[in-house]
């Protein structure tokens, strides 16, 4: 996920630069919470850190202070659940690369995939924060099997279970996943199969590629 978004990436894409600030709001906090512990290690990596402007020290720059629009209701429900099904995808082709596979996840109408079009809303992606997630090469989401799926495909279920709000809303949700080889070449840029041909890249990293040449 974060490799992918790092290295593929424009440079300016709002994606990479949305990493990049988590990744960076995550080593202000590690780094203030072991601080009384390691003093020394703290302070010099403080130090180091080249986005930050002032040079007082991690000691009298305050203690942990995340912003409170990091808690958005319902995110860590959407992001532990993609989770869920991304460990049943894992499963069911144990010991394979996820990128030579997509993902085709069915959940009926209701919360649970209100939450996954959170991430993904597109019905198919191969760039979505579902996908990143999935690990897969191209990822789709559907509220009910597809009429072509063959009767001997190997169909993972699984359920989650929902909190909202503290407890108030609660709902356990089930869901589909069936992975299937994905037909397509692989990017060389990006390692993934979205291309068309394994001499060409994929439409997203052309369109990257493409945007790096105008800007130079």
């Amino acid at each position: 996920l974060l490799s992918c978004r790092l290295y593929c990436e424009e440079a300016k894409d709002p994606k990479r630069r949305s990493c990049q600030t988590v990744l960076a709001e995550a080593l202000d906090i590690v780094v203030r919470s072991f601080a009384p512990i390691l003093p020394h290690l703290a302070e010099e990596v403080f130090q180091y850190i080249p986005y930050k402007k002032d040079a007082e020290g991690v000691f009298r720059t305050g203690w942990i202070n995340a912003s409170s629009a990091w808690k958005k209701p319902g995110i860590e429900e959407a992001i532990e659940g993609a989770c869920a099904m991304r460990d049943s995808f894992l499963g069911s082709i144990s010991g394979k690369n996820a990128l030579e596979y997509e993902v085709i996840i069915v959940i009926e109408p209701g919360l649970l995939f209100e939450l996954m079009e959170a991430l993904q809303a597109e019905e198919t992606s191969s760039v979505s924060q579902l996908n990143e997630i999935m690990m897969a090469s191209q990822t789709t989401l559907l509220s009910e099997l597809p009429k072509e799926t063959p009767s001997d495909a190997n169909i993972i279920k699984g359920t989650f279970l929902i909190n909202l709000e503290g407890g108030d809303i609660c709902e356990q949700c089930s869901y589909k996943v069936i992975a299937r080889p994905i037909a397509k070449a692989k990017c060389p840029r990006c390692r993934r199969y979205t291309a068309e041909s394994s001499s060409t890249p994929c439409p997203r990293c052309l369109q990257v590629l493409a945007a790096g040449k105008g800007s130079t």
